[in-house]
Order: structure tokens, then C-alpha cells, then sequence
């Protein structure tokens, strides 16, 4: 057993399990880290798995945003009789996750390369930040589907313009599958 893009070992609960957090969630396919194995794939064991998995989940919990509630279990493990916590990590979807107290910078983002965490560069921050902000609120189906706009197509009329069918596609008012997305909230309130 070995370290790997998707696996990481730890002899024991350290300052940097964090830092490990937030490069498998900047990835697609997350990852695993072991509590209690150490770099060589040794068993050591821990010595209190209950507490450490209290600390696990209250660590990811308070120092990672945004918030990875959700794309995380923390699980105790018998192995060798000797006890584990295995974090398993899915890949976030509000990239670039970052470490709380650095922020969104090359010392807050770490991405895995390898079976290394390693700071991500500031060009890929913004580019993932970018993605995220940009893609959001267009891709959340909006609550509301009963909308009309009768109010739109009035104000369209008595200026000489018809909207025709397409207008909610052209205006960027619908999801990718064709419902209105969350834009069209504040745009039917106006």
C-alpha cells in the first residue's frame, strides 16, 4: 500500500490534515486519507479513534470554506486490530475550497499532483473562482415555473417589439434543460 493522487496516509492526526482536505476536494475525484498508517503503508493504530473523529469533523467543519459539510465521512476502522479513521472526500463542486485563515490565495488553495498536496497557482484560483461565480445562479432551477413576463411583452408591444419564442433563452433565463433558472426571480420582480 502505497501513497497515491487519491490516497493519503498519516501516522496521526497533524496541522496539515486540512491542507490535505482542500487538495482532494479541488479535484474531481476526491480522495482518502488514513489516520494511524504512516507514509510506508505501516499500521500504527490510534491511540483514541473516537475523539479523533470528533476533531476531524470539527477541524474540516470550522477552518475549510466554502463549507465541505456534505462532501465528507469520517469513519472508524478495525485493521490489523488496531483502530483508524478514514476520511473519504468527494470533489467539491465550489471550487477553489481554501483554507479559512489564508483565504483565497497560493497559501490557502492546494491541489493534488501526485501523491503530493501542492499550493495551487493564483491563474488557476481566479479561472476556478471565475467558473463558480459565473455559473451558479444560471444553473439553479428557479423555484418558480409558472412565470410569463406578460408584464415584459406589454412594454415590448407598446415600444413596436415582439419577443417572439426564444426571448427567456436570448434574455440567459433558462437552465441548460430548458426551466427557468434563478435570474428569473429578480427579473419577473422588476
Amino acid at each position: 500500500m502505497t501513497e497515491s493522487n487519491r490516497i493519503e496516509y498519516k501516522q496521526e492526526l497533524t496541522e496539515s490534515l486540512e491542507k490535505e482536505v482542500v487538495a482532494f476536494l479541488n479535484t474531481s475525484e476526491g480522495g482518502v486519507i488514513y489516520l494511524g498508517i504512516d507514509k510506508a503503508g505501516n499500521v500504527f493504530g490510534l491511540s483514541d479513534a473516537d475523539e479523533i473523529q470528533l476533531k476531524v469533523k470539527d477541524r474540516l467543519r470550522n477552518n475549510i470554506r466554502p463549507s465541505c459539510l456534505g462532501l465528507f465521512d469520517v469513519i472508524h476502522e478495525l485493521r490489523n486490530g488496531k483502530d483508524l479513521v478514514r476520511i473519504v472526500l468527494a470533489g467539491g463542486s465550489e471550487k477553489p475550497y481554501y483554507l479559512r485563515k489564508y483565504g483565497m490565495t497560493e497559501k490557502g488553495c492546494f491541489i493534488r499532483i501526485g501523491s503530493a498536496s501542492d499550493p495551487m497557482p493564483a491563474r488557476m484560483i481566479k479561472e476556478l473562482f471565475a467558473k463558480r461565480v459565473r455559473n451558479s445562479i444560471g444553473n439553479i432551477r428557479s423555484p418558480r415555473q409558472d412565470l410569463s413576463f406578460e408584464q415584459l411583452r406589454i412594454y415590448y408591444q407598446e415600444k413596436g417589439f415582439n419577443l417572439g419564442d426564444k426571448f427567456a433563452s436570448n434574455l440567459e433565463l433558462l437552465t441548460k434543460e430548458g426551466g427557468f433558472n434563478g435570474v428569473t426571480k429578480t427579473k419577473e420582480m422588476v
